[in-house]
């Protein structure tokens, strides 16, 4: 839908009259599920763009706090919740601004990031899951069952006949299958992509978006072994994790299935990314 400032200007001014008066300008680099405006200089505010985001405001309010005091970086710290209007259908949230920029590939020392972002991770899944949100439909099933995206992935495949190696990619998926998350689950934030990581310095120094956490398998969150690291880097964020090959498998799989969904996506910026990513892991099989 529509988010605009004038919008996000009337939520503000009905409910949070005490912040009426800050200015409201949307963030260098919105998401999808949500659209996000600066409030003032230290908070923002966060607008599902569908129904289908609107639970992701209610996880986050329950859970970070809890998920903020075990993590030694910043993330995402809910200040308030706005509550839906005839104008704007779904509930909303007001964050606290995290400085940084997010990540690429100018800004940092790829393998000393690749080592910064394993440390986060090993840190964010060793804190007590028990009661936390099991992977299903509110987080498009991210630390869950990889074949749930069994079908798309095939039917991508297909589409993609003559342009990729299409033999090696069903063999990677279906070795990505064969294994499973046998452990008890462990917090997942579903989704661990440079648009979500702020660096400062050439630093990771905070953690965004936490829309689709859950508990179940971290192998989602290993995605960006693909996605976004070199040979050189892959390799120290693998040794860093210190995951069985079942894991790789399956964090393989979960990269090459939004790698092929989005291959021919007219935005340029996301079919460069997954071209990159299907070469980086038809090189890497």
């Amino acid at each position: 839908m529509n988010i605009s400032v004038e919008l996000v200007e009337n939520l503000i001014s009905e409910q949070f009259p005490q912040w009426k008066d800050l200015k409201i300008e949307p963030v260098k680099n919105s998401g999808h599920d949500n659209r996000t405006f600066h409030l003032g200089e230290k908070m923002t505010v966060r607008l599902p763009s569908g129904k289908a985001y609107e639970p992701q405001v209610q996880k986050e309010a329950k859970w970070l706090p809890i998920l903020a005091k075990n993590l030694a970086l910043p993330i995402t710290e809910p200040v308030a919740k706005g509550h839906p209007t005839a104008e704007y259908p779904f509930v909303w949230s007001i964050n606290k601004w995290l400085s940084g920029d997010t990540v690429n590939k100018n800004n940092i020392n790829l393998s000393l990031f690749a080592e910064e972002l394993a440390n986060f991770l090993l840190e964010f899944e060793s804190i007590n899951a028990s009661n936390g949100p099991i992977a299903g439909p509110h987080n498009f099933y991210r630390g869950g069952d990889l074949s749930v995206y069994d079908s798309e992935t095939k039917e991508a495949l297909v589409k993609l006949e003559g342009k990729i190696n299409i033999k090696k990619c069903q063999l990677i998926w279906e070795q990505a299958l064969l294994s499973k998350w046998e452990s008890e689950p462990i917090w997942v934030h579903g989704d661990i992509a440079p648009g979500n990581l702020l660096v400062q310095n050439g630093h990771l120094a905070g953690v965004i978006d936490f829309g689709i956490l859950g508990t179940g398998d971290p192998s989602c969150d290993l995605a960006m072994a693909w996605t976004f690291f070199d040979k050189d880097s892959r390799e120290v964020f693998i040794k860093s994790m210190n995951l069985d090959k079942g894991s790789w498998d399956r964090a393989k799989g979960w990269a090459l299935w939004k790698a092929l969904i989005t291959y021919n996506n007219l935005d340029k910026k996301i079919s460069e990314n997954a071209r990159y990513t299907v070469d980086a892991i038809l090189n890497d099989a």
